[in-house]
């Protein structure tokens, strides 16, 4: 069961990502990467900073949200060098 979530929250989080930076459409396999990516990138940059995140759907998914966009930013960063 935990993986479906992980799933969904990863393709809401990448495809809520894609529309805040302007991405335009990544697909559902792009979004699903990008989110799943972005929730291990999350739950880092999160537990770095000493930033506990409850553990409700809605927090994994605002934890996934900020590392898609963080994800997404450093990729438009690498692809512009």
């Amino acid at each position: 069961m935990q993986l479906i979530y992980l799933l969904l929250i990863g393709l809401a989080s990448g495809w809520l990502a894609g529309k805040i930076l302007g991405e335009g459409n990544l697909g559902i396999t792009g979004n699903l990467i990008v989110g799943v990516i972005g929730a291990l990138v999350g739950g880092f940059l999160l537990g770095v900073l000493g930033i506990g995140i409850p553990s409700s759907l809605v927090g994994m998914l605002i934890a996934a949200l900020l590392g898609s966009i963080v994800l997404l930013l450093l990729l438009r960063v690498i692809k512009q060098h």
